[in-house]
């Protein structure tokens, strides 16, 4: 305690650049804090329910034409089947969207947007949560038009809300009744969702498959099995459940095998692959922050011992052993620490708005997830700092007492300012490729022009007539230039439908399925036509399909027809679309563009079919889209339409936000690297500064016998240019790897030139170089006389 006593008292004490230590271990300390937190909160998803190591999520697996894929969706009926031929599971229970829009109170009238999905009653014996209010969900789940909300979403609604009724503005006139409240889920779940509706509700808002065991893969599943028993025996009866229930030979016919997967729930979230990398990528940045921040430190300590070494010497005259010595470092790292973590939390509450967007969850779940790895982390930083100083201290001999100390420890220094260049041009370089990749992404031509682009949800009208009343008005504004229907947008990605031909069963591949659009939308988004026309409005929806340039090769791969095999004209079968006309006639071929984003490409041919209103999205093109254009169209709307809350959002903002993500990450970058860029600059400055102490009368002596300045930044320089180029050149090695596994996520990369590496190279050096020759020539124009006046 003494010795913690005497480290508060030192903590002002000049010379000893307190400060420096304490604000570059604290600056490293929060970013790396931050992001350790965010690593541990992706790893610990799911892992809150009782029992969670023994549920597990049901995945299909299919074969399709010799491809085999595995979809994160299955058949309504499928783990119902599963639970009664199979004795090992205990339960299990599937969910399937409803709807993600504005419910509408009965009472009040007031709109308020929720996400709700059907699930079935046995829906919290498997995933369950406190009920806060209202009955046994089992029961309330069994209801038709009953539902069960968050507390979140109880919030919201205020009040007493158990027996209120409301209807989703996607489907009015059809009420629901709220029969329970469950405590929302965690940050860390799969299932963020406002509320579910009872199963047997589900013919209320869409087709009801619930019970289908073969198509209408569109429902979440979960198994939940008995204590003691293995997934390994509920695999083996696999076999015999698809006899049982499946059609095998008719799907054989088609090409097609289905079979099922079980994965542990609390490790899909760590299934995808981006988050695989992206965990990688934040805790090597974690690493590389810290480990500067406590080299620095440890720079900064050793290159105090020089001007403390008689402090210790004299000490050990008076019988401080070696222990003491240690004990005396030790307890300074301890309150430095303690100080540095203390700033580090306040620095962290300070950008608690930041800090949250950045790594999209609250400060309180990443807390929650990381404590026991922050204690460890806090402990290792700990050791590193009290023990490796505190043995270079204990060595300073008794005769220091009596003499002065010469040892520079110079090589210490050096080989540790080397970490800290080589993490600065690490993250320097790294930050531009993250920066250039996500301008090409931003940036990049998907195939389709979406500037002065903009749209809104038409499914929350339910007469098509009013769609078409809406497209006459929009289009009389001299400030649209064209609108044009669609039932989805190409960046939101595609489901899919087989291929086949006519009077044949066998399926032939699997279509990125884009449905219906208005017979100008081609011209409106400027996808060219290739071959072949657009549609001709006098037939019927499902009587032409239009087809992209993969596709047409898709389909005289599969149907075994020669490169110049005609495709226009061709009658060919896609399912879903069949069941209104058994063929479609493909009357043109468009050129390909983008399904999805960059980092989720769909990869598959796409198709579209004609409809004169088709629900899903109004595009309205302006004539230069502005805010007040997009005001003047919305108040265009709400006159047509004065019971809904209708909004035109931006094409290219929406773009934008598909890749948040990588925003994100580049603005985490940008962070981690001015923060390292900071640690190395207080470093750096506290080096030059000590070597310039210490051969102060050296440096004098040298400008009275003629050295100039350039002569006094070369020697001084020397030492530092060694290490610089190779810690730098290792950097850039470390940024071409990290950024190559990260990059392998995205269907277009730009390219790892090597003038970014050489120009990250040459900047770390040109500041490195910049900082430390100022610092130097500040002290090498001081006026020799004043250096040498006390010898």
């Amino acid at each position: 305690m003494k010795n913690i006593m005497m480290a508060i008292r030192s903590l002002t004490k000049r010379g000893r650049h307190n400060e420096m230590k304490i604000i570059s271990l604290a600056l490293g300390l929060a970013v790396g804090f931050v992001l350790i937190s965010k690593v541990c909160f992706e790893r610990a998803f799911d892992d809150f329910y009782p029992d969670t190591d023994r549920i597990y999520r049901v995945y299909e697996k299919a074969l399709l034409n010799g491809k085999l894929d595995e979809f994160e969706r299955v058949s309504g009926g499928t783990v119902i089947g599963m639970r009664e031929m199979m004795p090992e599971i205990e339960s299990s229970t599937r969910i399937t969207w409803a709807a993600n829009g504005p419910m509408v109170m009965s009472d009040t009238k007031r709109k308020i947007d929720a996400s709700f999905y059907v699930g079935d009653s046995c829906l919290f014996d498997i995933l369950p949560r406190p009920i806060l209010a209202g009955g046994d969900p089992k029961e309330i789940l069994s209801r038709p038009m009953y539902c069960l909300i968050s507390s979140e979403l109880a919030e919201k609604i205020g009040g007493e809300v158990v027996g209120k009724s409301f209807e989703l503005d996607t489907h009015l006139g059809t009420r629901l009744t709220i029969g329970g409240v469950f405590e929302a889920f965690p940050e860390n779940s799969s299932l963020r969702i406002d509320g579910f509706i009872a199963m047997p509700s589900l013919g209320e808002f869409r087709w009801d498959g619930s019970m289908n065991y073969v198509g209408n893969d569109a429902y979440t599943a979960f198994i939940k099995l008995r204590p003691g028993a293995a997934i390994s025996g509920v695999e083996k009866q696999i076999q015999a459940f698809r006899e049982k229930y499946q059609p095998i030979e008719e799907l054989k016919k088609m090409g097609v095998e289905i079979d099922y997967t079980f994965h542990p729930l609390r490790e899909t979230h760590l299934m995808d692959e981006t988050i695989q990398r992206m965990n990688v990528m934040l805790s090597l940045i974690a690493l590389a922050l810290i480990f500067t921040a406590v080299m620095n430190y440890v720079l900064i300590v050793i290159s105090s011992l020089v001007g403390r070494a008689k402090e210790v010497a004299v000490r050990k005259c008076y019988g401080a052993g070696s222990r003491s010595i240690h004990g005396i470092i030790f307890s300074e790292a301890v309150v430095h620490l303690a100080v540095s973590i203390i700033l580090a939390i306040l620095l962290v509450l300070a950008c608690r708005e930041t800090v949250e967007e950045l790594v999209g969850v609250s400060l309180l779940a990443l807390v929650r997830s990381a404590g026991p790895i922050l204690l460890a982390v806090c402990v290792a930083v700990l050791l590193a700092t009290g023990l490796l100083p505190g043995y270079l201290y204990s060595r300073i001999p008794v005769s220091v007492a009596f003499r002065a100390y010469r040892e520079s420890k110079r090589y210490w220094k050096l080989g540790l300012l080397f970490f800290q260049f080589a993490a600065a041009s690490f993250m320097v370089i790294l930050l531009a490729i993250v920066a250039r990749q996500y301008d090409r992404m931003t940036n990049d031509d998907p195939g389709y022009r979406y500037d002065d682009l903009a749209y809104f949800n038409t499914r929350v009208i339910p007469d098509s007539s009013r769609i078409a009343t809406a497209m006459a008005e929009l289009r009389r504004l001299p400030e649209v230039k064209s609108v044009a229907a669609t039932y989805g947008l190409p960046m939101n990605g595609a489901s899919g439908n087989n291929v086949g031909l006519p009077n044949d069963d066998k399926d032939l591949f699997n279509l990125a399925d884009l449905y219906y659009v208005t017979e100008n939308y081609f011209e409106m988004m400027e996808i060219p036509i290739i071959e072949g026309r657009t549609f001709n409005p006098a037939l019927r929806s499902d009587e032409e399909v239009m087809v992209s340039r993969r596709f047409a090769e898709q389909l005289r791969l599969t149907a075994g027809w020669s490169a110049s095999e005609p495709i226009v004209g061709k009658s060919i079968r896609i399912s879903e679309h069949s069941t209104q006309v058994p063929t479609a006639t493909i009357c043109g071929i468009y050129e390909n563009f983008r399904v999805g984003s960059i980092a989720y490409e769909d990869p598959r041919g796409t198709a579209y079919f004609y409809h004169p209103t088709c629900a899903g999205y109004l595009l309205i093109r302006f004539n230069g889209i502005t805010p007040e254009k997009i005001a003047k169209a919305e108040a265009v709307l709400t006159s047509l339409f004065p019971d809904k809350e209708l909004r035109l959002y931006s094409y290219a903002d929406e773009m934008r936000g598909l890749y948040k993500d990588t925003r994100k990450f580049r603005d985490s970058i940008l962070i981690g690297g001015l923060v390292t860029l900071a640690i190395l600059f207080i470093g750096l400055i506290g080096y030059t500064t000590d070597e310039v102490n210490r051969r102060r009368k050296e440096m004098a002596i040298r400008r009275i016998n003629g050295a100039t300045l350039a002569d006094v930044l070369r020697l001084f320089l020397k030492d530092i240019s060694r290490i610089l180029l190779p810690a730098t050149i290792i950097g850039a090695l470390a940024a071409y790897a990290v950024a190559g596994l990260w990059q392998e996520q995205f269907t277009e990369k730009v390219p790892l030139s090597w003038y970014l590496f050489a120009g990250g190279v040459a900047l770390v050096i040109a500041v490195v170089m910049s900082v430390a020759g100022l610092n130097i020539q500040k002290a090498a124009n001081d006026n020799p006389a004043e250096n040498l006046k006390n010898e």
